[in-house]
Parts: C-alpha cells; structure tokens; sequence
C-alpha cells in the first residue's frame, strides 16, 4: 500500500470509529485486554478498513472459551467453526487453545464479507494455524453438507439494534448491523446452527442485552438445547452475554443426520471449490 493510500485508511478508520461512537457501535480497535500465549496475539492479527477489527466483544466470547478449555479438550471435537469471522481472531484463539489435539480437529471460518475472509486466512496463516475460510451468507450453501456434522460452533453476530435497511449491507456495516432489538440476523443464525451442530455439539454465541438473551434460550429450549451464561461483561457502552447451548437428552426433539463415518467425513466437503485466496 502506497503512503497516501495508507494515510487515507487510518483517516477513514478514525472516522469510523468515531461515527460508531455516536451510534452506540461496538468500539473498533485492538484495544489491550492482557491476552495470553493461548490466544492469538494482537500484533498478528490482520486488518482491513472494511472488516471489524478485536473489541470487548471478541475479548469476550475468546475468554468464554478459554474458561471451557478442558472441557474443549475433553470433547475432542473434529470440526469446529466459525459463522462471520471478521479478522479471524476468534477462529485461530480456539485453534490455538486446541492445538495440543493435533491434527484430529479441523476447521472452518465464513463471513459474508470477502475482505473478512481474506482477513482472517491471513491472521491464520500468521498464527501457523489452518481453517478453511469461505464466503457466505452464515451457511447458505453448507446446510447439507455440514448436517449434524460440527462440532463447536462460535458466533459473535451482528446484534446492534440498527434499521432494518441497514441489515444486508456491503462491507464492515454487516458486523453489526442486525436490525430490529439486534435480533434479526440472530433469529436467522439459530435454526440454521441447530441442523449443522452434531450430536453432541456446543454452539458459543455473544448476545447484548438488548438482544433479550433469556428469549434466545427460550427458543432454544423450544429447539432441543439447555443453555448457560458462560460469561457476562459490562464495558461502558454495553452488557455482553456469551451463551452456551448444548443437546438437552430430556427434550424431545427431531433427529439429526447422523455424520459419515469419520475416516472419510471431511474429505467429502469440497471446500476449496468454494472459496480460496485470491479468489
């Protein structure tokens, strides 16, 4: 990037930043939160004027999964994904939490902004860590093939009140936009997590408290999933809730897909087909 080009994004960054502030926005910016060895390291973490940069609520739902590490380990889970990936620091903190499963895990990160998906292979690729990164609107076009099929899922989803026109726009306004009480894009997410989660899959998801969280759980319930509050943080700004949801064996509920075996499960997922650097 030439000098000009580059004084000209820090401009428009601190102007967005600062428009966010008006509008009761998340606050953008790799702001210090004492991150450890187990997390990605924010120097690493690749930028663009276009994609959501590590904030409070990354911080978050990363320290929500640091708190269920063991139990993250003792799941073993075989894929792991991320729906609207942004930078990728999320993405590679759990990748980075699990390294010590080796290979067993793979991973997989969309976002419906390209300039996110590009972002974050590049933090990826930063850390020493993989994922697969495709560009999608949540899971258009991998309901089938993922069926039952993963085993973590983490979101920090578009959940600031905004109007309805807002929802659907280009570029890093998709972050957050998410329409009437933040609940529009949140109310899409959730069934479509529920037919891509196996078994025994948790899905990990940032809420505000505007986002009425104890609503969500109830539509869980209503799914087949208890819940927990994993972690709750107040900023100066806004209450943040991470929950967590899990198959609850006493409700009833209809059946998943079950996953192919697992010598060959992975490979029949033609992800390179769909979306690939430089692409």
């Amino acid at each position: 990037m030439a000098d000009g080009d580059g004084a000209a994004a820090s401009r428009n960054l601190t102007e967005h930043s600062a428009s966010a502030a008006e509008k009761g926005l998340p606050r953008r910016g790799k702001s210090s939160s004492g991150r450890t060895l187990n997390t990605a390291q924010i120097p690493l973490v690749a930028s663009h004027p276009e994609v959501y940069e590590p904030c409070d609520d990354s911080f978050a739902l990363v320290d929500a999964l640091l708190s269920d590490k063991a139990q993250l380990l003792a799941l073993q889970p075989r894929l792991c994904m991320e729906v609207g990936c942004g930078s990728g620091y999320v993405i590679t903190s759990l990748a980075i939490m699990l390294r010590q499963l080796a290979s067993g895990t793979q991973y997989l990160a969309t976002d419906i902004n390209k300039h996110a998906a590009e972002t974050t292979q590049a933090t990826l690729e930063a850390h020493g860590v993989h994922a697969d990164v495709m560009v999608t609107d949540i899971v258009s076009g991998l309901e089938k093939r993922l069926a039952g099929m993963v085993d973590v899922v983490v979101i920090n989803p578009p959940y600031v009140p905004t109007p309805e026109e807002e929802i659907g726009c280009k570029g890093i306004a998709s972050s957050w936009a998410g329409g009437l009480n933040g609940r529009q894009v949140i109310d899409r997410i959730l069934p479509a997590v529920r037919e891509i989660l196996s078994e025994r899959g948790w899905l990990y998801m940032v809420t505000l408290e505007d986002n009425d969280p104890l609503d969500i759980c109830h539509l869980m319930s209503e799914m087949g999933y208890a819940s927990r509050i994993v972690l709750k943080r107040c900023t100066e700004e806004e209450s943040l809730f991470v929950l967590k949801f899990w198959r609850d064996p006493h409700t009833a509920t209809n059946a998943s897909p079950k996953s192919p075996k697992s010598e060959s499960w992975f490979s029949q997922l033609p992800f390179k087909s769909l979306w690939h650097k430089g692409s």
